[in-house]
């Protein structure tokens, strides 16, 4: 664990506050102001719990010392000062060992799937099954709301019946603050810590990440909350993945994502973001949604009456998964001594006898990673039948760093004395084995990456960071990002950083064009040595994606076909017909009728079609095809065929319905013939390509009762594709653009 920690530490004044959270430990105070604060209710999902100090507070320290060697450490490492804080916060944690002890803390971790259900029945049975009250609760819900609302406007009554419904079932032992709530949609983590070591939380943040379609819908995602409890760094993952028993390789991909995507900020803002696996321990909890697989219903049922869980568990896809070494590498799951927990009839212990009659599973499940922890229970809790699942719950015994305050300090000034030595004597260098990478054909949306090695060869620890060049705003193409984009390296010590080249909506038009091209400058800086420079070049193989709409009418062949002078001179043309272009452009782009035409005839009928992700493996191809024209019909799914429609209309550099012509939507949205007059006035590729789109969903919303698609459903995802804001959008007028393409979706409409 703890990868990476010296290029993303924390500054190391907050290394120093370790000091005086021992101190708070040995006087043994009773409750503190911090302590009323957290009890004093539920809170929002954005506000913290734990405050660190303010900026006047270190002032004040600052004003008030003299320079002596006892509190020299301290104030080196306060941030206004700006003196070594890497360095310093390496050298301590390799010292860690020295100037730590661990001591058992308690932790109940819960998960239950509520099936869009309120709380009917106590939460006792489950939250207070152990002996004793555990010093730390963090317990996860998903699906705590199905209703459209919830999943448009993240707006939720449910979120505080079931907040109520855990805080009365808490252990009636011990008495609880509320430290974090964080909710996305249906998702949420609830973190509770015993009043009596409220004192000891600190750097609590939470985020959120969607891996819905698009990768941003909220249906399907993860909320995750972290936070340093004495002197350890802690990470609670509450997730839920994608559904239905063969998709176990989208579970996969969203388990990635989230781990890629779900980011940190840190108090020292000039440091880049932790992520999950960056932590001392890891707890993951939630549906995971892993089916049994190759046995059917009545086999599984059998296996279960006989009480043989290690067979059946041998047919677990999270198993098998985690086994290929596919998902959750280094993660622990204690062993399964209880049946599935899915599904079940709502209100009974009876497996479900709908006509689907799914197949039991372990759905619910709760893993692990780092040193010191040992598991004390893994159960499901049979008694609550609100939902469609059983809430499953662990209790884990965590051996977390305590400070031992008087070695702490002397190590601190043995290690500030050291660099000063070291900073006096010696000029750091580095060996760079590779100052040049080219990526040869980088395509849209496909991530690609090289090492960059640095050896340190100095007499010094040196720290680097790669630093903007005159008259450029950051340090490198918007395509481009180094990672870390700074850090240090000890002295013989070894640092890979990873050139990521990844085009997107937003730097693809202009590479589609050839008005930018893959090529950049890095200057790696060494402070108090030289500079560095790292060339980067490539070719972009252009893609229909993050083309114009004009531009690609104008393509009767594959845009990769196409020779790049004429896809410069076609950039630079002004909507509308063009004397020089022989040819009559055609009515809509060849691409856009692809993808219709291949879900018009296949996907009519498709449950949850354009609610249900695709798979990236398969997007790639699906751009693939349309890019070249190989193969000549789609490949794929229809669920990928369905978002990479969406991810087309996404990057169009101009939205279908242009953004000079976004207010006068919002004006007309009540009115029908208003509407409709504005979408006439529209370019004429613009209009068709609008009239085609709305032709094909109201084909879509004719066929509702097999593909459980609506009106309402149709227009929230496609209103934000096609009426984009020139602005950031707020709530009202996302609503007003809902409302106007509604009116092209009812039957009826030209």
């Amino acid at each position: 664990m703890h990868t990476g920690h010296c290029s993303s530490a924390q500054s190391a004044w907050e290394m120093s506050r370790v000091m005086r959270d021992s101190e708070k430990s040995s006087e043994k105070r009773g409750s503190s102001e911090k302590e009323k604060g957290a009890n004093s209710g539920t809170q929002n999902s954005k506000q913290a719990y734990a405050v660190p100090e303010s900026r006047e507070d270190r002032n004040d320290l600052v004003r008030s010392s003299s320079h002596t060697t006892s509190n020299k450490a301290q104030i080196l490492a306060m941030p206004q000062f700006g003196l070594r804080d890497n360095l310093i916060k390496c050298e301590l944690l390799k010292n860690e060992n020295l100037y730590t002890y661990t001591e058992d803390f308690s932790f109940f971790l819960g998960t239950y799937n509520v099936n869009g259900q309120t709380p009917k029945e106590s939460l006792r049975p489950w939250l207070s099954c152990t002996a004793t009250p555990p010093d730390m609760y963090c317990v996860g819900f998903q699906e705590l709301d199905l209703s459209k609302e919830a999943f448009f406007f993240n707006d939720t009554p449910k979120e505080l019946e079931w907040t109520k419904a855990v805080s009365e079932a808490l252990h009636p032992d011990a008495k609880y603050a509320l430290v974090k709530l964080v909710r996305l949609v249906g998702i949420m983590l609830i973190f509770y810590v015993k009043k009596k070591y409220a004192q000891f939380i600190s750097d609590v943040e939470a985020e959120t990440v969607g891996t819905g379609i698009m990768g941003r819908m909220g249906n399907k995602g993860a909320v995750a909350i972290r936070f340093r409890f004495h002197n350890s760094d802690i990470c609670v993952v509450n997730s839920h993945l994608a559904a239905h028993i063969e998709e176990y390789e989208r579970r996969n991909q969203d388990y990635k994502d989230i781990c890629s995507r779900l980011q940190f900020r840190q108090l020292d803002p000039t440091q880049p973001p932790l992520t999950i696996m960056k932590h001392d321990v890891v707890l993951w909890i939630g549906d995971l949604n892993y089916r049994i697989t190759e046995l059917d219903v009545s086999n599984v049922k059998e296996l279960i009456s006989k009480k043989d869980f290690e067979t059946l568990h041998s047919y677990d896809q999270l198993k098998r998964q985690i086994d290929e070494k596919a998902v959750f590498v280094g993660f622990v799951e204690g062993e399964i001594d209880f049946q599935p927990t899915y599904k079940y009839d709502t209100g009974s212990d009876k497996w479900d006898t709908s006509e689907k009659c799914r197949v039991p599973a372990w759905c619910d499940r709760i893993l692990w990673t780092g040193k010191n922890i040992m598991q004390q229970h893994y159960q499901s809790h049979m008694t609550l039948k609100t939902s469609d699942h059983k809430p499953v719950s662990s209790l884990l015994v965590i051996g977390i760093k305590k400070v031992n305050a008087e070695v702490y300090k002397k190590t601190f000034e043995e290690i500030v004395r050291n660099i000063d030595k070291m900073e006096n004597e010696c000029i750091p260098s580095v060996t760079l084995f590779k100052r040049e990478f080219h990526f040869k054909d980088v395509k849209y949306m496909q991530r690609r990456a090289e090492t960059l090695s640095l050896f340190n060869d100095g007499q010094v620890p040196c720290q680097f960071e790669f630093i903007q060049k005159p008259n450029e705003s950051t340090y490198c193409k918007p395509w481009l990002t180094a990672d870390p984009p700074k850090g240090f390296i000890a002295q013989g010590g070894s640092v890979d950083i990873e050139l990521e080249v990844f085009v997107n909506r937003s730097t693809a038009p202009e590479l589609n064009a050839g008005k930018e091209q893959i090529e950049d400058i890095l200057v790696l800086h060494l402070e108090r040595g030289k500079d560095y420079f790292i060339s980067v070049t490539g070719n972009y193989l252009p893609s229909c994606y993050g083309s114009s709409i004009h531009s690609l009418c104008q393509l009767r062949e594959p845009i990769q076909d196409m020779p790049q002078e004429t896809l410069r001179d076609m950039a630079e043309m002004v909507g509308g017909d063009d004397d020089r272009n022989a040819e009559k452009p055609l009515d809509i782009p060849k691409e856009l009728w692809m993808m219709v035409d291949h879900l018009f005839r296949n996907a009519l009928n498709q449950e949850d079609i354009f609610q249900q992700p695709g798979l990236r493996t398969e997007f790639a191809e699906i751009r693939d095809c349309l890019d070249t024209g190989i193969p000549d019909s789609l490949p794929g799914s229809n669920h990928s065929a369905a978002e990479a429609l969406l991810l087309f209309l996404d990057a169009l550099p101009e939205p279908v319905v242009p953004y000079s012509s976004y207010q006068q939507c919002l004006e007309s949205c009540s009115n029908a013939s208003q509407c409709e007059k504005v979408i006439s006035m529209l370019p004429q590729c613009h209009k068709n390509v609008f009239n085609y789109l709305a032709a094909f969903l109201r084909e879509l919303l004719k066929n509702s009762a097999s593909n459980r698609l609506d009106a309402n459903i149709l227009a929230t995802i496609f209103a934000s594709l096609l009426l984009k804001s020139p602005t950031k959008q707020d709530i009202a007028e996302k609503r007003k653009t809902q409302e106007f393409f509604q009116h092209f979706l009812a039957q009826g409409s030209s």
